[in-house]
């Protein structure tokens, strides 16, 4: 899984893939289109059943074929026609490399059988799974859905349950879904939103921390910041700033000396706040001369490992709300290596 040690922003471990699920009428093609439109500088394919109801906007539109929309910001939306996988291998093949893909799923689908699509298919070594989200219209969620077979494993297997249409039920209907959420998955990481918009780094780790280029990123002392401003592929249009505003604030922390692995471990199994919904950042581990990527979706996370080009060093961000940063960052200092002066960088 090592990465190419001469260019260290080629990702072996492929294209990140989020999977969208939910009910009809959930609001995935809201959500689709604010992804879409807002994309600015990543290559981003969507993938969905039929693009003629996404209702892109005119200006972004470039160009149009039968089964493809490409898009004045780089991204395309290209339609499903037949198996999933033939239709993500074609696109994984144009001439340009993704940055990110969204393949948006039935109304009405299990969503295990699209993620093994990417899990256990030859797709396996040219993608990379990083969340499933599932989006439940808050209005008209009843207990028909939630009893129902699809309803269920929609919730079970999302990594994060987007909350949508917040906006036209009360705040007692909320805690009521949320209870009800939880019944199903205990430890359930729920957003809330209206008409789709959340900010994205909170939903696609691509637009959270650009862990590949801060690598070789010579100024490093930004770890007493709150904010990476660095460290946001979004940052040339200010989205990090923005997550306060919604009630989310983003948390980097850097260390010149490696993490002990099982301190590490026992950070993301026992400290890590319900609250932190998105980590991404380079890892180096006292025990190992790797370099690590990484990816951290709801429940979900993932630690790639890669060679080291440069200098070693950790880097992390974490994005949720109401964190308590001093506490998080006094439990990540307690992850460097008391031993750790051994290490040569």
């Amino acid at each position: 899984m090592s990465e190419t040690a001469s260019n260290p922003r080629i990702k072996t471990n492929g294209t990140t893939v989020t999977i969208l699920t939910g009910f009809l009428g959930a609001g995935k093609t809201t959500l689709l289109n604010h992804i879409l439109s807002n994309q600015d500088g990543l290559k981003t394919a969507v993938l969905v059943n039929e693009f003629g109801e996404i209702g892109i906007d005119n200006d972004l539109v470039v160009s149009t074929s039968a089964d493809m929309v490409e898009l004045s910001n780089g991204c395309i939306c290209c339609t499903i026609n037949g198996e999933l996988l033939e239709a993500v291998e074609r696109i994984l093949q144009r001439p340009e490399p993704l940055d990110y893909l969204v393949v948006e799923t039935t109304g009405l689908a299990d969503p295990l059988p699209v993620a093994m699509t990417f899990l256990g298919s030859e797709l396996r070594d040219q993608t990379r799974l990083d969340s499933i989200i599932t989006l439940i219209d808050a209005e008209n969620c009843n207990a028909r859905v939630f009893e129902s077979e699809v309803g269920r494993s929609q919730i079970i297997y999302g990594d994060i349950l987007l909350l949508n249409k917040t906006d036209l039920v009360s705040t007692e209907r909320v805690k009521e879904l949320e209870e009800s959420l939880r019944d199903i998955k205990k430890d359930a990481r729920i957003l809330h939103s209206v008409k789709g918009h959340v900010p994205l780094p909170l939903l696609m780790s691509v637009g959270l921390f650009e862990s590949d280029r801060v690598s070789n990123t010579a100024d490093h002392d930004h770890a007493s910041h709150d904010h990476a401003h660095h460290d946001h592929s979004h940052a040339h249009h200010g989205h990090e700033d923005h997550l306060d505003i919604e009630g989310y604030s983003s948390l980097s922390f850097s260390s010149d000396c490696p993490f002990s692995l099982r301190k590490f471990q026992n950070f993301l199994d026992n400290q890590l706040p319900e609250s932190v919904f998105r980590a991404k950042g380079i890892l180096w581990f006292n025990e190992s001369e790797k370099r690590h990527v990484f990816h951290l979706a709801g429940k979900r996370f993932s630690i790639d490992d890669s060679d080291w080009n440069g200098k070693r060093k950790n880097h992390l961000v974490l994005i949720g709300q109401e964190m308590d940063h001093n506490a998080l960052r006094e439990q990540l200092q307690e992850c460097v290596a008391t031993d750790s002066g051994k290490v040569s960088a």
